[in-house]
């Protein structure tokens, strides 16, 4: 790694104390990571971070022996350097603050006044680093009376309001309330996080010094990303949207179509995509009919629209719809599994999938970041590390310990 190229990262001059755990709080500081930010993620010794046991599936070794390495912790975890400390230690503890008295960003996700009881809560930290960016990230904030729950992403996604929206309705096959095939709350809340405290750096540097205590909350994050959901409820007459599958409470047609061979989704969202559409189908005479002359007109009359556009589709396979729509500029795509999804051209030329070397398991591959800096790309050098891999070099290389002071630490059980 060379100096020059370093500096060209964004990032490079950050250094992050990640005293996350799960999702949220990690995806933040792999974006941070990502960016060019030193991170030193802070694990339990022994058993690390919680995602480190979620499997099957576990990362195989070069010789496809399955190994202790969860899938889901490589997917948050690239880009930092592992130590092991235990917080209940008062070397622990002291560790943690001699840490972040060099760091610019301390992130964590513990329970409400859970650091603050061994001496490590913002106020603690803000004592030995005034100008550290304090992140805490917890299911429902610092206040409030919820405030002391534990916040797991599925529960969010039921208290926001998200699975009320997601699903059949109920008086239909299969239907019900369904969550989100991934975490989104915990993935929208990384983001936000990782957001918010690019911003608190940026005006730190703006201001010349001062710090600044984050409070994020998932439930805060789930009620925002309901956007016009929610506000289609606030603008409204106080009436709840059925879940409607599919189909989109403001947009027609919009909604998942089966063909003869399988399923499209279709995503007309003018009035002049639908007179492209009818014409690609020869009903050009359905964009004159006024039930569906402008989309509030085909979404007040949603059902007849697609019931027509239901035995259009149909008629012909899937394949034969996605040329023809594409050849005219209709909006759709098939429902990709993902093994379609890593093998379409598109992510693949986008090199959304990439391989890095680890030191258990070979090549393995990764997810990118979908940052496309053009003049100066992402680079990828550190892959989701073991437990503790790093403790030793970076108690060194940061605090200045020597051998013996870290053989003591460890000794004694506070690393």
């Amino acid at each position: 790694m060379n100096e020059k190229s370093d500096q060209q990262k964004p990032y490079s001059h950050i250094r992050v104390l990640d005293m996350s755990r799960v999702l949220a709080g990690p995806w933040a500081g792999q974006v941070m990571a990502d960016l060019g930010a030193e991170v030193i993620k802070v694990e339990r010794p022994l058993t690390g971070d919680d995602t480190r046991h979620w499997g099957p599936p576990f990362l195989k070794d070069e010789a496809g022996r399955t190994t202790a390495e969860a899938a889901y912790y490589m997917c948050a975890n690239r880009g930092k350097q592992s130590i092991t400390v235990d917080i209940s230690k008062p070397d622990g503890q002291a560790l943690i603050r001699a840490l972040a008295a060099k760091c610019d960003v301390l992130l964590e996700n513990y329970k409400v006044g859970d650091l603050a009881r061994y001496g490590l809560g913002y106020e603690d930290i803000k004592a030995v680093n005034p100008d550290l960016i304090y992140c805490s990230v917890t299911g429902f904030g610092q206040t409030g009376p919820s405030r002391h729950l534990t916040g797991y992403d599925f529960m969010i996604q039921a208290m926001g309001g998200l699975m009320s929206l997601t699903g059949h309705g109920d008086a239909e096959p299969g239907g019900g309330p369904m969550k989100v095939g991934v975490p989104v709350a915990d993935l929208v809340t990384g983001l936000y996080t990782a957001i918010a405290i690019q911003a608190a750096l940026a005006r730190r540097e703006r201001t010349c010094g001062g710090g600044e205590w984050i409070d994020m909350a998932l439930m805060d994050c789930q009620v925002a990303m309901l956007a016009n959901q929610g506000q289609n409820y606030l603008s409204g007459d106080g009436s709840l949207t059925p879940r409607m599958g599919n189909a989109h409470p403001n947009v027609a047609p919009y909604e998942v179509v089966q063909t003869q061979d399988g399923h499209i989704v279709l995503t007309v969202g003018t009035d002049y995509q639908f007179r492209k559409l009818c014409a690609a189908v020869n009903r050009p005479e359905l964009a004159l009919d006024a039930r569906f002359l402008t989309n509030p007109d085909r979404v007040t009359n949603r059902r007849d629209l697609s019931s027509l556009m239901g035995k259009i589709i149909a008629a012909k396979p899937t394949a034969q719809w996605l040329d023809m729509f594409g050849e005219v500029g209709v909006a759709c795509g098939p429902i990709n599994t993902l093994s379609e999804v890593y093998r379409h051209p598109q992510v693949i030329d986008r090199e959304m999938v990439f391989e890095m070397d680890h030191p258990i398991g070979g090549k393995v591959p990764l997810t990118a970041n979908p940052i496309h800096f053009c003049e100066h790309p992402i680079r990828y050098e550190v892959p989701p590390p073991l437990l503790g891999q790093h403790t030793h070099a970076v108690l060194g290389r940061v605090l200045g310990l020597d051998s013996a002071e870290i053989d003591r630490l460890a000794r004694e059980g506070a690393i």
